[in-house]
């Protein structure tokens, strides 16, 4: 279980665990969600951070052959 102090101004640190855990570092952003009395810390992932997530070795797909895959994948059912 880890704890810090909060502030007069109501401010806190994250300990390293938990930013290691969550993911984030100085300058990201966190979003608390509280419920039922409870407060959950999630990091907010920008859309930046995504690029170059999905890789393609390959020529580009037409959209024409996506059209198609999907059809394909829904008469599959």
């Amino acid at each position: 279980m880890l704890e810090s102090p909060v502030t007069k101004k109501g401010q806190t640190t994250l300990r390293k665990p938990v930013r290691d855990t969550l993911g984030v570092q100085a300058g990201d952003r966190v979003r608390y969600i509280v419920l039922d009395g409870e407060v959950r810390i999630l990091p907010v992932r920008p859309i930046r951070r995504l690029f170059g997530v999905l890789k393609h070795d390959g020529p580009p797909v037409t959209v024409e052959e996506m059209k198609r895959a999907a059809a394909d994948g829904a008469s599959e059912e």
